[in-house]
C-alpha cells in the first residue's frame, strides 16, 4: 500500500470518527469554557437568610439534577456567594464571577439595592441576571434591561394584592413604617399610591435602618397619626420584630391592623400563630396549595428541614427554564438564550402560563394569603390559608404606565 493509500486511509477514518462525534463537538462547541455556569446571589446570614439564602442553592441544586446534571453536552456547576445585605458586596462578587470565574447567569440576587447594581453589570458583561427575591419595581421600569429578568413577583403586586382588600373592608388610614433602603422605599411608594387610588389616606410614614430591633418610638407615631392601618414595607427578621413588638404594645386593641406587605411561611412561624393570627398578605406560592406544590415541598424539605418560601420554590422554575433555552438555543450565549426564554411559556409546579414581558417581567398568578388560627393549623409548617388569587394580567403594573425604555409605544 503506498503512502497515499494510507494518507487518504487516515483521513477517511478521521472524518468517519468525526461525523460520529459531531452532534458532541457542536454541542461542546456551544457552551463557552466548556460549562454552564450558575450563580447563586443572596443574604446568606443576614435579616433574610431564612426566606432566600441557602434554600435558593438547595432549589437550584434540585433543578440542575432534575434536568440530568449537563446540557449541550457540557457539565452544569453551581456556586453561591452571601452578599451581606450591601451593594458594594454584591456587586464586587457578581463582577468577579462574570470576569474571573465565567459565571454563565446569576440568580436569587436578594437585595434591590443589589440588584439594581447587577442587573447593568450583566448587560455590560453580556451575561443573565435573573432576580428571584428582591422586589424593587425599578428593575423592569426605569432601570430595565434585555438580559434581565424579575421572576418571582415585584412590590407592585404585593401591593396591590394586600392593599385592595384592606382599604376595601374599611382600612382607609394608613401608615407606613419601612425599612430604609431601594425595596422598602419601592414597596411604601407602590402601596401608598394604591391606597391614594383606592380613596384612602396615608396619615404619615417613618423609615428604619436595616436590622432595627426596637420599633417603639415609630409605633407610637404610628399610633397617634390616627391611622388604622400599619403598612409594614419590612422583610424578614425585620417584618417579624415589628408584627410583635405591634401586639405587645397593644395596636390591635386599638382597632390598628398590621398590613404585611411582603411576608413569608417562615416569618410567619418566627412570629407564631398566636401572634400573626389572621394576618393578611400576597404572595406567588404557597408550598400546600395543591399536590405539585406539596410534592415539590416534600423532597425541598427532606434535604432543607423545611418547606420553602416562594422565593425558594420559585430558583427551581427560573434555573430550568434557563437550562431548556440553552437546550432549545443550541448555545449558552446570553442574547439567544435569552430569546428563547422570552419566547417559551412557563409552566412548572409553581406557574400556570407565565411568561416573560417586554420589560423583563415574569406574569404570573398572585395569591392572597392568610395567617392560620392556631387551632386551626394541623402541623409546625401548616400556617396558612390561601383566601384568594389573583390572575397575572391584573397583578402586575400595566405596560402602559411603564417607564421600561424596552417597552415598545404605540
Amino acid at each position: 500500500m503506498t503512502m497515499r493509500h494510507v494518507t487518504r486511509r487516515a483521513a477517511l477514518a478521521a472524518g468517519g470518527l468525526a461525523a460520529l462525534g459531531a452532534p458532541a463537538l457542536r454541542a461542546q462547541g456551544a457552551v463557552s469554557d466548556g460549562v454552564v455556569k450558575l450563580g447563586v446571589l443572596d443574604d446568606m446570614s443576614g435579616v433574610f437568610a431564612d426566606q432566600q439564602g441557602m434554600g435558593d442553592v438547595v432549589s437550584a441544586r434540585m433543578a440542575i439534577e432534575d434536568f440530568g446534571g449537563r446540557v449541550l453536552g457540557a457539565p452544569i456547576e453551581l456556586i453561591h456567594g452571601d452578599l451581606q445585605n450591601r451593594a458594594d458586596v454584591g456587586f464586587g462578587i457578581a463582577r468577579r464571577w462574570y470576569d474571573q470565574e465565567k459565571v454563565d447567569a446569576i440568580f436569587g440576587i436578594g437585595n434591590s439595592a443589589v440588584a439594581l447594581a447587577v442587573q447593568p453589570l450583566a448587560q455590560e458583561k453580556r451575561r443573565i441576571a435573573i432576580a428571584t427575591a428582591p422586589g424593587t419595581t425599578e428593575l423592569t421600569g426605569r432601570a430595565c434591561a434585555p438580559l434581565g429578568v424579575q421572576w418571582t413577583y415585584d412590590n407592585y403586586a404585593l401591593a396591590k394584592g394586600t392593599v385592595t382588600p384592606l382599604v376595601r373592608g374599611g382600612g382607609r388610614k394608613w401608615f407606613f413604617l419601612t425599612s430604609d433602603y431601594a425595596f422598602g422605599h419601592s414597596l411604601e411608594q407602590n402601596a401608598a399610591e394604591l391606597v391614594r387610588r383606592l380613596g384612602g389616606e396615608v396619615t404619615g410614614a417613618v423609615r428604619a435602618p436595616l436590622g432595627e430591633t426596637d420599633y417603639s418610638s415609630h409605633l407610637l407615631r404610628a399610633a397617634a397619626s390616627g391611622a388604622n392601618v400599619v403598612g409594614i414595607a419590612a422583610a424578614g427578621l425585620d417584618l417579624v420584630n415589628i408584627v410583635k413588638q405591634m401586639g405587645e404594645f397593644g395596636l390591635a386593641r386599638r382597632g390598628i391592623q398590621p398590613a404585611a406587605l411582603l411576608c413569608l411561611l417562615t416569618n410567619v412561624r418566627a412570629m407564631g400563630l398566636q401572634t400573626a393570627q389572621g394576618l393578611v398578605f400576597t404572595e406567588a406560592y404557597y408550598w400546600d396549595q395543591n399536590d405539585e406544590t406539596r410534592a415539590f415541598a416534600r423532597r425541598f424539605e427532606a434535604i432543607h428541614g423545611r418547606p420553602p418560601t416562594m422565593m425558594q420554590a420559585s430558583v427551581w422554575g427560573a434555573v430550568t427554564h434557563y437550562l431548556n433555552a440553552i437546550r432549545d438555543a443550541g448555545t449558552d450565549a446570553a442574547e439567544p438564550v435569552m430569546a428563547r426564554m422570552r419566547a417559551t411559556p412557563i409552566n412548572d409546579f409553581m406557574t400556570r402560563n407565565g411568561r416573560i414581558r417586554e420589560d423583563g417581567r415574569v406574569i404570573r398568578d398572585m395569591y392572597l394569603l392568610r395567617a392560620k388560627r392556631p387551632q386551626d393549623s394541623r402541623g409546625e409548617w401548616d400556617l396558612l390559608e390561601v383566601a384568594g388569587a389573583i390572575p397575572g394580567e391584573e397583578a402586575y403594573r400595566p405596560l402602559a404606565e411603564s417607564e421600561c425604555p424596552l417597552v415598545r409605544r404605540p
